[in-house]
């Protein structure tokens, strides 16, 4: 009885498996000639009207001995930080990690971020500070905007791999 099941059981997974098809990812057309549904490989990200980011910095780690210059470099710093949240969203982070192993111990463990791109058509929306010591800034960006820097970073993809 038990073989008959699995055998069963067996059959009846290959029969629903006959009609998937692998569906390739990036617009690359599959061996049937067609593409993904756009549903399937839009981000998350792409679901919002615009994409809000905001950056802090500390005012008294800013390199200068005057307090009305440490302010500005916070409230530039802030901004700064700002934008690499946004070209974060839009384009995504480059991880790289290592850790080592001795003796089934982590000896070290490291990690790091880059994040490149670029951005245009943000709109601020506030500066402010926050306590005593820190400056926020927030930026926002149009989707459509997102949509048209996304497209000029994969035509410059494409052109490098020519």
């Amino acid at each position: 009885m038990t073989f008959n099941r699995s055998v069963a059981l067996t059959l009846l997974s290959l029969l629903a498996l006959t009609g998937c098809e692998n569906m390739p990812l990036s617009g690359q057309s599959s061996s049937a000639g067609t593409a993904a549904p756009a549903s399937m490989i839009t981000p998350l990200v792409e679901k919002r009207e615009t994409l809000v980011a905001t950056g802090y910095a500390v005012v008294s780690v800013q390199n200068h001995k005057n307090p009305a210059q440490q302010r500005l470099l916070a409230i530039r710093a802030s901004k700064l930080d700002a934008y690499r949240s946004l070209t974060e969203q839009v384009y995504g982070q480059q991880l790289d990690a290592t850790t080592t192993v001795a003796d089934m111990t982590v000896m070290s463990d490291t990690f790091r971020a880059k994040v490149e791109g670029v951005i245009y058509g943000a709109v601020l929306v506030s500066i402010a500070p926050v306590g005593d010591d820190t400056y926020e800034t927030t930026l926002s960006l149009d989707q459509h905007v997102v949509r048209d820097l996304r497209s000029l970073y994969l035509s410059q993809l494409a052109a490098r791999r020519r």
